[in-house]
């Protein structure tokens, strides 16, 4: 079949910038055509940012606005890739928005996923149809809504001989596993840079530990370590995942509470590098060969403990498998677009726990012309 031209948008839950892809797909493989990744509006995280850590005092008003808000910004960016590729609106087959997530609790009584970003206002301002809300349908089979990106794992990254995994660093990691000859699995391991990041900003006022130098530097406390790793999502069976919403800079001072004396924070930042690292590769036994992606893949310090903790595992970006590591996440929602205007599947229940494998998300068209 001919390739059809898809954009993907993504806000991880660092809510450090949108990526958008222009991405080629037909049924076997997918081009990157087109890449912008400009940062959010330093007024809108700002307020996505507090309602995520006050979601119990913020107006109903204040959520409206800011689903509004994020579809206007995804908008012009989306607007500005089209620009850039030169490609106009009736080119493009359509949007596959995954939206800013500012709650995930899918194991809730009444289980839900929110993600912001009006899908009906951002396809009424870029002429294409979009697909949206990606979680809600695995969710009501009783899935955890995430991780979603191994489906397109297994269909960049699958081998028929190799047992292959990846792991997607952003503020929240994940992990997929890709055995030639059985189910693939993957699930949220924890915190990938969310913490990090938060206690390299409490502490040095940087966005990020650049490299992870600062953690490289300090020495991991191991009574501190034992403290963060029995929290009982690390114990518990996958299917499963998480959010920032749950890990996160509260979590984190609580556990300190606990832990004698006031450690240094240096060592604290090396403390949670190794409980990123250790989490991610308690779930990669068996891997032969891991590629890794997201904004976690430029963490000199973590990819360095992942590979003493993986001997004998070969570690690199998925670059080496075709795929720039950065763009990794935003080209599986364009892809995920594509299966659902083709009306074939999304999920893996294997990974999600849905009853069944079905295609994921809701389609919104543009005013007619």
């Amino acid at each position: 079949m001919n390739s059809e031209l898809y954009i993907g948008l993504m806000s991880g839950t660092s809510m450090d910038a949108i990526d958008a892809v222009l991405v080629a797909i037909d049924d076997t493989s997918c081009s990157l055509k087109g890449k912008i990744k400009p940062p959010y509006p330093d007024a809108v995280r700002t307020r996505l940012a507090h309602l995520i850590d006050s979601h119990e005092t913020i107006s109903l008003r204040e959520v409206g606005a800011l689903h509004i808000e994020v579809a206007r910004t995804f908008a012009a960016v989306a607007g500005d890739l089209m620009k850039q590729t030169g490609v106009t609106p009736d080119q493009v087959t359509a949007v596959g928005s995954h939206g800013q997530t500012v709650m995930h609790d899918p194991d809730g009584v009444a289980p839900f996923s929110m993600q912001l970003g009006d899908p009906g206002t951002l396809a009424a301002l870029i002429g294409v149809p979009v697909v949206a809300d990606f979680r809600a349908a695995d969710i009501a089979l009783g899935g955890q809504g995430a991780p979603l990106v191994p489906a397109f794992h297994r269909w960049a990254f699958g081998h028929p001989r190799e047992i292959r995994a990846v792991v997607n660093i952003g503020g929240i990691a994940n992990v997929t596993l890709m055995p030639p000859d059985a189910d693939t699995t993957g699930f949220d391991t924890g915190p990938g840079n969310v913490l990090l990041d938060q206690w390299c900003r409490a502490h040095l006022d940087a966005a990020l530990d650049a490299g992870g130098a600062w953690a490289a530097g300090g020495t991991v406390d191991d009574h501190l370590l034992k403290l963060l790793r029995s929290d009982a999502y690390f114990a518990r069976t996958p299917p499963k995942s998480t959010g920032t919403d749950y890990f996160n800079r509260t979590w984190l001072e609580n556990i300190l509470q606990d832990s004698p004396g006031t450690p240094d924070p240096q060592d604290v930042q090396a403390t949670l590098s190794e409980l990123t690292a250790v989490t991610i590769a308690d779930a990669l036994h068996g891997a032969q060969s891991v590629r890794v992606c997201g904004g976690g893949v430029w963490n000199t310090d973590l990819l360095g403990r992942l590979d003493r903790l993986l001997p004998g595992c070969s570690i690199a970006s998925t670059s080496d498998w075709g795929l720039d590591p950065d763009w990794v996440e935003a080209m599986a929602f364009a892809w995920l677009a594509r299966q659902r205007m083709h009306g074939e599947p999304g999920n893996l229940p294997a990974v999600t726990g849905a009853r069944a494998p079905i295609s994921l998300g809701g389609v919104f068209l543009p005013p007619q012309a």
